[in-house]
């Protein structure tokens, strides 16, 4: 096999295995501890303005109706989450942030910002443009592998 690909194969696992750790510590450490990642990703998905579906949300999250609803109860339990239901249609379920959700939800963008700063100031402008059109690729030809495969 090529080098450079076996190098390449390696550097993406690597990247993406110490963003997820460091993504951890810093939950870990902070304000939030007691939310894994998660449930932290599930926090982003609902998002921040409005209320989601839980079919809305179990699709963005490519996860099943029964996992989304385990993880809904525990967010409701620890305060982040609320449920209701349509006025419109009693079969559909909402999910919005609490108060305390939107407060993770806001601190856990700030520190991908904070991290993805860090990491540009040791990169020229060249460097950060070619990283862009490189993840911007990367990012494209992954989707179409991922959604090419539900056609």
């Amino acid at each position: 096999m090529n080098e450079k690909l076996v190098e390449i194969n390696k550097m993406l696992v690597e990247v993406y295995d110490d963003v997820n750790l460091i993504e951890e510590y810093s939950i870990k450490q902070g304000t939030f501890s007691d939310l894994s990642i998660t449930e932290i990703h599930t926090i982003e998905a609902i998002g921040l303005y409005g209320a989601k579906t839980m079919s809305e949300a179990s699709m963005e999250l490519g996860i099943t109706m029964g996992t989304l609803t385990i993880a809904v109860d525990k967010l409701i339990k620890k305060g982040y989450l609320e449920r209701s239901r349509s006025n419109s249609d009693r079969r559909i379920v909402n999910v919005n942030l609490t108060n305390r959700g939107k407060l993770a939800y806001r601190i856990h963008e700030k520190f991908h910002l904070d991290m993805v700063k860090a990491i540009m100031l040791d990169f020229t402008l060249q460097e950060e443009e070619a990283l862009l059109r490189a993840l911007s690729k990367l990012n494209k030809h992954l989707k179409d592998i991922y959604l090419g495969s539900d056609r």
